[in-house]
Order: structure tokens, then C-alpha cells, then sequence
């Protein structure tokens, strides 16, 4: 299953909970997201590049700028 905000989708999935056949390998943050949807793309885009086939969003905060944690997953 492809995560997709158009145009772009991203094969890591969004998940609420760890995967049970999957193993946390690691934690990814971005930030500068001007709002939710840029934010969650942003994560799956790096989740993306770090081989992830799933992350989850542990945190997120901002003003003016959001920034994002989650955790990734494979």
C-alpha cells in the first residue's frame, strides 16, 4: 500500500501502532512544514529514503513552523 499526496506517494506506510512483523530501526525529524499534510509528507518522504516500510509520528509541535518526529519501522 503507496501513502500518496499527490503527485508524489511514498511506499512507507502511516501506521497508529508498531507493526507486529515489522522491528523499529530508528527515529527520523523533519521540520520547516507549514502545516500537517507537508509535515506527514515529509516524514514519509524521509522515512522513504531510509528504507522504511512503515513509520509512526511520535511528536509533533511548532508555531509558524511545524517540526515532526516518528519512528521507523522494517
Amino acid at each position: 500500500v503507496q501513502t500518496c499526496a499527490l503527485p508524489i506517494c511514498f511506499a512507507a506506510d502511516l501506521v497508529q501502532n508498531q507493526p507486529a512483523d515489522q522491528q523499529k530501526v530508528g527515529v527520523i525529524t523533519v521540520s520547516g512544514a507549514s502545516d500537517l499534510t507537508s509535515l506527514e509528507s515529509s516524514l514519509a518522504a524521509k522515512a522513504d529514503q531510509a528504507g522504511a516500510k512503515s513509520f509512526r509520528i511520535i511528536g509533533a509541535g511548532g508555531n509558524n513552523q511545524l517540526h515532526g518526529t516518528a519512528e521507523i519501522y522494517q
